[in-house]
């Protein structure tokens, strides 16, 4: 039996490992498993590479950073973005790649118009400068927003906002886990008041299905679209990349 599954410390709101479940069952693929592994710490992986079927993983917060320095190679993409969320395993090689780009593009595509021309990113961490490479490759101009001390141009400091400043960025993305399963109340610490009829916002967060931001977004007239089909998307360019015959 072929292992696969995901790692991460807290995994309670994870889909994956029903989307995976159900896609062997549909497409009746027998040799195949998906489990959740919730490390405390990231150098639990190596015991967990030492299981003798595991064949590739998936990567979440807080690990798609510290887990680089336990690969023996990166794909180049992945090196860019400087996190990694699909690991493939051949032998003693493990190989890192990250699916966030086209992930996103492929599911925010349908939803972008031209006033979405400039872009808010929530966060810092690795899959916000993923999705900072996919508005790029958009020609999407953007910034991040941190708590940390603006030390550059394209940070914006939570601080600093203001319902001008949210009024001026049409598509806001969150990139943060605030508001994930099972803390359904947690918001990223933006001026509601500026996001209007003309926003597109993009939350990350799959579980719940709509999170508080974009339960508010959508109160004051906004587009939305939660993280959902950007899972989907990202499951199956795993599968690809595990290439399971």
């Amino acid at each position: 039996m072929k292992q696969f599954g995901l790692i991460g410390k807290s995994l309670s709101h994870s889909f994956s490992k029903k989307y995976f479940s159900d896609k062997f069952q549909k497409e009746s693929i027998s040799d195949c498993s998906y489990e959740l592994y919730e490390l405390k710490e990231i150098d639990e992986i190596q015991k967990l590479f030492e299981l003798p079927n595991l064949r590739g993983l998936n990567v979440t917060v807080p690990y798609k950073e510290a887990i680089l320095p336990y690969l023996t190679k990166i794909d180049e993409e992945a090196a860019l973005i400087g996190a990694v969320n699909t690991i493939l395993i051949q032998g003693k090689e493990r190989i890192g790649y990250n699916t966030d780009i086209i992930g996103f593009k492929k599911s925010i595509r349908p939803f972008l118009a031209k006033e979405h021309s400039r872009a808010l990113i929530l966060g810092t961490g690795g899959a916000a400068k993923a999705i900072a490479i996919a508005l790029k490759q958009l020609d999407i101009r953007y910034f991040y927003c941190s708590r940390s001390q603006a030390t550059q141009g394209e940070i914006i400091n939570y601080n600093d906002l203001d319902e001008q400043v949210i009024a001026s960025f049409p598509l806001i993305i969150n990139c943060t886990p605030l508001g994930t399963h099972p803390n359904i109340e947690e918001i990223p610490p933006v001026p509601l008041k500026g996001i209007s009829e003309k926003h597109l916002v993009f939350d990350l967060v799959y579980n719940p299905l709509q999170s508080k931001l974009l339960f508010e977004a959508k109160s004051r007239g906004a587009l939305i679209c939660n993280g959902l089909n950007m899972l989907k998307m990202q499951a199956e360019a795993s599968w690809k990349i595990w290439n399971v015959e």
